[in-house]
C-alpha cells in the first residue's frame, strides 16, 4: 500500500509579494489589478515600509475609495492623513464607516482634525461622526457602527427584498435586517437566509425575531461585553436609551476587539496599572499609570515594615528565622495571586454571579489553599528541619520548633492568602468596582502583612516563650 504523500504548507508572505509588486514598475493598471487580489489588511501590513512617495504612488493608482478601505485596518491611520492633502484625506474619512472614521480623525492632532472634518462633504457621515463623538469612551454608543440595513415593519416579502437590495450598495453589513416601527423604535431582526427562502406570500411577522439581543447607547461596555459575546451574533443592534431608536449596530469585529481590550485593561490592573500600556506612549505616560499604585503599595509596604519593627526581640534573639521569611511571604504571595485570577475569571465569565456561587468560590479557594499549605508546610518542615540539623548547632529540641514555626506559618499564611485572594475582589464586585482592581500586587502586600503577623508571632509564641 502506498504512504499518502504529504505537501508541506507554504508561508504566506503576503507583505513581500505587494511590496514587490509596487516596486515593479508595471503600469499603473497592471498594479492595480494585481492588487486587487490581496486583502486590504495585508497592504495596511506593509505601510511603514513604503516610503511617503511609494503611499502616494498607491493611493493615485487604486484611488481614495479602496484607500478608504485599507486605511481603517492601519494602527496608526491619523499618520498617513496626516502626510496627505486635506481635500483627500477628507475624501477618505467620507468613504469610511463612521466608526473608522472617527478612530482615524481622533488619531490627529486637533488643528488637522478639524480641517479635515470641516473639508467632509457628506453631511450624512459628518453627523455620524458627530453621534459616536457624543458618548463617553467606555459606553457602546462610541463604538457602534451605523453600516446596516434597516426596513420598517408591515412590509411585504418583496417589499423587504427591494430594500435590501438598494441598500446593499451603501451598507454590506447584510447577513441580519433589522426592523423598526414606524417611529424608529427597535422592532426586531431577520436572518438574511430565512428571508431569501421565504415564498413571496409568507406573512413577514413570522420571520423577525422580536426577541432580538440589544443594547443601550449607554451602557457600559466593561460591564456588558461578557453578555454581548456570549450571544455569538454577527451583529446587536444599538438602540438609544432616549428613545428606543435603532441608531447603530455593534459588529462581531468590534465585539472581538471590545473583548480584547477589556482583557487587556484587566491585565493592567492585576498588574497595578490604572491602564494598558501602549508601546508609543510617553514617559510621562507610563510614570503616570504606575506611579499612583506604587505610591499605595509603598505606604502599605511601610505598614509591613512597621509590623517587622514590632517583632524587633524576636529578631534579635533569634537572627537566624529571617532568614525563612522571604520564603512565607513569597508563597502566600504566590497563592493570593492565583486565587485572584481564579476569581476575576469567575466573575467575568460567569453569567450566574450570585452570593451562593460566590460564596462557593471563596470555600472552594480556602480549602485548595489549606490543602496546599499543608502539603508544602509539611515540605518546608522537613526541609528546614535537616538544613538546621547540617549547617546549624542548635539542640534537637530547637531545631524541630523553628521548623515546625516555618511549617505552620506558611500554612497558616497560604490559606489565609487563599480568602482574601477570592473575597477581596468579590467583595469589591458586590460594592460596584471593578474586581479586577484588586491587583496582584495589592493582593500580595496584604498577604505580605498576615505572612508576617503568623511568621514572627509563632516564633515569639514557640521559640521564645516555649
Amino acid at each position: 500500500m502506498d504512504e499518502k504523500k504529504e505537501f508541506p504548507l507554504q508561508e504566506r508572505d503576503y507583505g513581500a509579494q505587494i511590496l514587490a509588486l509596487i516596486r515593479s514598475g508595471l503600469s499603473d493598471d497592471e498594479i492595480r489589478e494585481h492588487l486587487d487580489e490581496y486583502h486590504e489588511n495585508d497592504i495596511a501590513g506593509i505601510f511603514e515600509e513604503l516610503t511617503a512617495d511609494e503611499r502616494e504612488f498607491l493611493r493615485r493608482i487604486i484611488g481614495n475609495e479602496t484607500m478608504s478601505e485599507i486605511v481603517s485596518f492601519l494602527d496608526d491611520a491619523g499618520d498617513y492623513l496626516s502626510e496627505i492633502d486635506a481635500d483627500d484625506a477628507a475624501e477618505i474619512i467620507e468613504q469610511m464607516d463612521a466608526d473608522d472614521a472617527l478612530e482615524a480623525l481622533d488619531d490627529l492632532d486637533e488643528e488637522t482634525r478639524n480641517e479635515i472634518f470641516d473639508l467632509i462633504e457628506d453631511t450624512e457621515i459628518k453627523e455620524d461622526i458627530e453621534l459616536l463623538d457624543s458618548y463617553e469612551d467606555n459606553e457602546f454608543g462610541s463604538r457602534m457602527s451605523t453600516n446596516y440595513i434597516v426596513v420598517k415593519r408591515n412590509l411585504s416579502i418583496k417589499e423587504i427584498m427591494k430594500s435590501l437590495v438598494s441598500e446593499a450598495a451603501e451598507n454590506d453589513n447584510i447577513y441580519k435586517i433589522f426592523v423598526v416601527n414606524d417611529d424608529g423604535s427597535f422592532y426586531g431582526a431577520i436572518d438574511l437566509k430565512d428571508l431569501i427562502v421565504a415564498r413571496s406570500t409568507v406573512d413577514p411577522e413570522l420571520l423577525i425575531s422580536t426577541a432580538f439581543p440589544f443594547v443601550y447607547d449607554k451602557e457600559l461596555i466593561s460591564e456588558n461585553i461578557e453578555r454581548v459575546r456570549g450571544y455569538s451574533e454577527d451583529m446587536i443592534p444599538v438602540v438609544s436609551s432616549a428613545t428606543n431608536a435603532l441608531i447603530g449596530v455593534i459588529t462581531s469585529t468590534d465585539i472581538v476587539e471590545l473583548v480584547d481590550e477589556e482583557r487587556g485593561d484587566d491585565y493592567a490592573k492585576l498588574a497595578a496599572l490604572s491602564s494598558e500600556h501602549e508601546p508609543d506612549e510617553t514617559l510621562f505616560e507610563s510614570m503616570k499609570k504606575r506611579v499612583p499604585w506604587l505610591v499605595a503599595l509603598l505606604f502599605m509596604g511601610l505598614v509591613v515594615s512597621a509590623v517587622v519593627g514590632m517583632f524587633e526581640s524576636v529578631v534579635d534573639a533569634l537572627p537566624m528565622i529571617v532568614s525563612f521569611q522571604s520564603l512565607i511571604l513569597g508563597m502566600a504571595g504566590n497563592v493570593g495571586t492565583q486565587s485572584l485570577a481564579v476569581t476575576v475569571r469567575a466573575l467575568g465569565n460567569d453569567d450566574d454571579n450570585d452570593w451562593k456561587n460566590q460564596f462557593v468560590t471563596i470555600l472552594k479557594e480556602i480549602r485548595v489553599a489549606l490543602f496546599n499549605g499543608v502539603v508544602l508546610g509539611t515540605i518546608s518542615f522537613l526541609i528546614v528541619s535537616a538544613y538546621l540539623f547540617v549547617f546549624a548547632s542548635y539542640g534537637t529540641v530547637f531545631v524541630f520548633s523553628a521548623a515546625g514555626c516555618v511549617g505552620l506559618a506558611m500554612c497558616f499564611a497560604m490559606t489565609i492568602s487563599g480568602l482574601t485572594g477570592a473575597a477581596i475582589p468579590i467583595c469589591l464586585y458586590r460594592c460596584g468596582v471593578d474586581p479586577a482592581v484588586a491587583s496582584g500586587p495589592l493582593i500580595t502586600t496584604i498577604n505580605d502583612l498576615v505572612a508576617v503577623l503568623s511568621y514572627y508571632g509563632l516564633a515569639w509564641a514557640l521559640l521564645l516563650n516555649i
